[in-house]
C-alpha cells in the first residue's frame, strides 16, 4: 500500500495523514496526568510509586513527540521515540498492578492466611515474578518496535527487517497477556476472598475515627476495597490495550489498524488514560501504609 503522505525530503513513517489536533489534545491530557501523578507521588511519600511516575511521563512524552512527528513525517528519530514510549508505557502500568496488588495482600490477608491457595501465587513472590515476565515483555516489545518503527520504504532487507521486528514484538505481547491474563483471574478472585479478612483487619489494626486505622502508627484510610477495584479496573484495560496491539503487530504495517489512526487513539489512548488518571483520586498512598521499595521485615 502506498503511503499517503509524501515529502520532499523522503517518504512519511506513517501510512495516513498523522492529526496534529488529536495529539495535541491527548499530550495535554497526559501531561496533565504526569504533573498530578508526580504531586501525589510526593505528597503521600510513595516511592515504589515512582513506576508509574515514569509511565506517565513516557505517555507525555510520546504524545508530545507526535505532535513534533506529525509536523516532520519523515524524520526517522522522533517517530521512533514517539512509537516506542507509547508501546512501552503501559507495561509499566502493569508493573504497578502487581506491586499495589502485592501490597495489598499484605495488608489485608494475615501472615498465616498467605498460602498459595489463596490467590495461585506464592504472596511474596508476586511482585518479583510478574514483575520479571513484564521486564522480559517490556524488552522485547522494545526490540521489536525500534526495528519496526526504523525500516524505511525501500530499505534493503526492509521486508525481513519489519517480519522479525513484527514477531520479537508479538513474543512480548504474548508473554505479557500470558502474565497479565493470570494475574488478572487472581486479583479479580481475591475481591471475593479478600471479604473473609475484612472482619480481621478491624481487629488487626487500631481505629481512628471511623474511616482511618493505623498501622504502626501510619495512618490510612481503611476503604481499600476501592483501590482493590481500580486496580481490577485498569488490570482489564490495559489487557484490552495488550489485544489491541498483539492484533496490530500480527496485522502488519499494512494492516487495517496501521492505516487507521483513529484505532490508535480509541483502542490505546484512550483506553490507557484511565489507568493513570483513576489511581491519581484512589492514590495507593490514601489506603496503603508501605510503599517504599520494600516492606518491613516484620509484615512479610
Amino acid at each position: 500500500m502506498e503511503l499517503k503522505s509524501r515529502h520532499d525530503a523522503g517518504t512519511s513513517y506513517y501510512r495516513y495523514d498523522p492529526s496534529l489536533v488529536v495529539a495535541i489534545v491527548a499530550a495535554v491530557l497526559y501531561g496533565i496526568a504526569f504533573l498530578l501523578t508526580f504531586i501525589q507521588w510526593i505528597r503521600y511519600r510513595s516511592w515504589v510509586w515512582v513506576v508509574m511516575v515514569t509511565a506517565s511521563a513516557m505517555e507525555a512524552i510520546g504524545y508530545i513527540g507526535r505532535c513534533i512527528s506529525s509536523q516532520h513525517v519523515t524524520e526517522k528519530p522522533i517517530y521512533v521515540l514517539q512509537f516506542c514510549l507509547i508501546i512501552l508505557a503501559p507495561v509499566l502500568m502493569a508493573a504497578c498492578c502487581y506491586v499495589i496488588f502485592s501490597r495489598i495482600l499484605f495488608l489485608v490477608v494475615p501472615k498465616e492466611s498467605r498460602t498459595f491457595r489463596l490467590c495461585w501465587v506464592p504472596p511474596r513472590f508476586i511482585t518479583p515474578i510478574f514483575v520479571g515476565f513484564d521486564i522480559v515483555a517490556l524488552l522485547l516489545q522494545l526490540s521489536g518496535a525500534v526495528m519496526i518503527s526504523s525500516v524505511s520504504e525501500g530499505e534493503a532487507n526492509g521486508a525481513e527487517k519489519l517480519s522479525k521486528g513484527k514477531e520479537i514484538a508479538q513474543a512480548g505481547v504474548i508473554i505479557q497477556l500470558a502474565a497479565f491474563g493470570l494475574f488478572s483471574v487472581a486479583a479479580v478472585r481475591f475481591n471475593f476472598t479478600s471479604k473473609a479478612f475484612s472482619k480481621q483487619l478491624e481487629q488487626r489494626y487500631e481505629s481512628v475515627g471511623e474511616k482511618e486505622y493505623s498501622v504502626g502508627g501510619i495512618v490510612k484510610e481503611k476503604h481499600w476495597p476501592a483501590l482493590l477495584r481500580v486496580v481490577n479496573f485498569a488490570t482489564l484495560l490495559i489487557l484490552v490495550r495488550s489485544i489491541y496491539r498483539l492484533v496490530e503487530f500480527s496485522e502488519g504495517t499494512s494492516g487495517y489498524i496501521n492505516t487507521h489512526e483513529w484505532t490508535m487513539y480509541v483502542f490505546d489512548t484512550l483506553v490507557i488514560y484511565p489507568c493513570v488518571a483513576l489511581f491519581i483520586y484512589w492514590h495507593p498512598g490514601r489506603y496503603l501504609p508501605y510503599l517504599g521499595f520494600r516492606l518491613p521485615k516484620d509484615s512479610l
